[in-house]
């Protein structure tokens, strides 16, 4: 008999801001008899859009996977539309199993020849059905509030996930860790931050913590006058020096409104108040986290620009050696941390205006900054735009009134998310506020 003590899953769905979903991929690892009782992987719903290949957690996933490839079998491909692309790949692999999501897609990938040869499903129900059993990890990359519903079902069915996805944790953290405390289900942070800070707890107590810095590259207009940051297009913000990352994110690392996101997924995972935790400017990128204990010690963590690293470790629980780029220790010379100026990036004022009960307001906070990000994105609204409106908006009573309301249930945050998009799409008709 072999015994299965290293079943694995990396659930990776990454999503377009329109929702469309442009990457997947679920990785199991299990013992096989055909190979000798060693380790074999089945990569299923591997799919990644052409714009959004660079995108730091996919590409990194699939090229760790790509590293020991002769012992792997894609046994399963997913996408949205591209069906023409999706049926290369299984005819490449020759892969037995399909979903593809858009209707459309599926009915004509339906009319195939290959088709005929393979199993092909319209959508991804039946999860308890492929997952019979708890499998040892899954990692979940889902963008937006659309991965939390996802991130939160597949918790029942895993030993351990790893979770990328910083608006599940914002809108739904009470509910995830509901899940995870149920289900015995480990958890691991995969932004570089988090994991970071998470790795350098480990058995530590809590009430020794003074103070955690959570770093910000600055993106690419730290040295910008504010006067000239009127004038930017979509191609300068999403132009970010240290990182290659899709059009949102690069909107959000630029308004600095990504880090005032890590600042909550922090004082939620950690429970640490937000007045232990605060921004600094580190446009090096390679300091992730900087914890500074009561007993006048002070703990960072340093690694390259390289997300492989806090993936690889959640993945191999730094068990195996990794084969990354040797850090130059030169570079501790010249760290040059700078203050957060909130002249120069007004969101992180949207600090000031959190309580550290969860609330429907965070979820608020993320619709908002979506809504805003997109209009900016369809050159609708200015760069410096974006932080202005969203600063108005938050501080109007009909807003704030949601600090005192707590999420009940997935159904009511992502109803919420909806409802705020529409309202701002009633303001903007109207003519106000935006």
């Amino acid at each position: 008999m072999i015994r299965h003590d290293y079943n694995i899953i990396l659930f990776c769905n990454v999503y377009k801001y329109n929702n469309r979903p442009v990457g997947l991929i679920t990785l199991i690892v299990e013992h096989k008899l055909i190979h000798s009782g060693g380790l074999v992987g089945h990569i299923e719903d591997l799919a990644v859009d052409k714009e959004y290949r660079k995108m730091s957690i996919g590409k990194t996933l699939i090229n760790i996977i790509k590293k020991d490839k002769k012992n792997f079998e894609i046994i399963l491909l997913s996408a949205d539309e591209n069906y023409k692309e999706l049926l290369n790949q299984a005819k490449f692999f020759k892969v037995k199993n399909l979903i593809i999501t858009n209707t459309k897609s599926f009915n004509k990938i339906k009319k195939d020849k290959y088709s005929k040869k393979i199993k092909i499903y319209n959508n991804f129900d039946g999860l308890g059905k492929i997952l019979s059993k708890k499998i040892d990890y899954t990692m979940s990359s889902i963008s937006g509030i659309q991965g939390l519903k996802p991130t939160v079902e597949i918790i029942k069915y895993t030993k351990k996930i790893a979770i990328a996805n910083k608006e599940a944790i914002i809108c739904g953290w009470d509910l995830i860790e509901k899940k995870l405390n149920k289900h015995k289900t480990k958890f691991v942070p995969v932004d570089s931050e988090h994991f970071s800070i998470w790795y350098a707890l480990q058995n530590i107590e809590k009430s020794l913590i003074e103070k955690i810095y959570l770093t910000a590259s600055g993106g690419p207009f730290l040295d910008k006058s504010i006067r000239k940051l009127k004038k930017v297009n979509i191609k300068q913000v999403t132009n970010h020096p240290n990182w290659k990352m899709g059009k949102k994110i690069s909107t959000d690392s630029a308004t600095m409104i990504n880090k005032v996101f890590e600042v909550i997924e922090a004082k939620k995972i950690f429970k640490i108040p937000y007045n232990k935790l605060a921004i600094i400017i580190h446009p090096k990128s390679y300091v992730h986290a900087i914890i500074k204990f009561r007993n006048g010690l002070t703990k960072i963590i340093v690694h390259d620009t390289n997300m492989k690293i806090p993936i690889f470790n959640s993945l191999y629980s730094s068990k195996k050696n990794i084969n990354s780029k040797k850090l130059d220790f030169k570079i501790l010379n010249n760290l040059d941390f700078r203050d957060a100026n909130p002249k120069k990036f007004p969101i992180i004022k949207v600090l000031t205006m959190l309580t550290n009960n969860t609330s429907l307001f965070e979820t608020i906070l993320v619709s908002i900054n979506d809504k805003f990000v997109e209009l900016f994105l369809r050159n609708k609204i200015k760069f410096t735009d974006i932080s202005k409106k969203m600063n108005k908006m938050l501080s109007l009573y009909s807003i704030k009134k949601y600090k005192k309301i707590k999420p009940k249930n997935i159904e009511e945050i992502i109803k919420m998310n909806t409802k705020i998009k529409d309202d701002i799409e009633y303001l903007i008709k109207k003519n106000r506020y935006v």
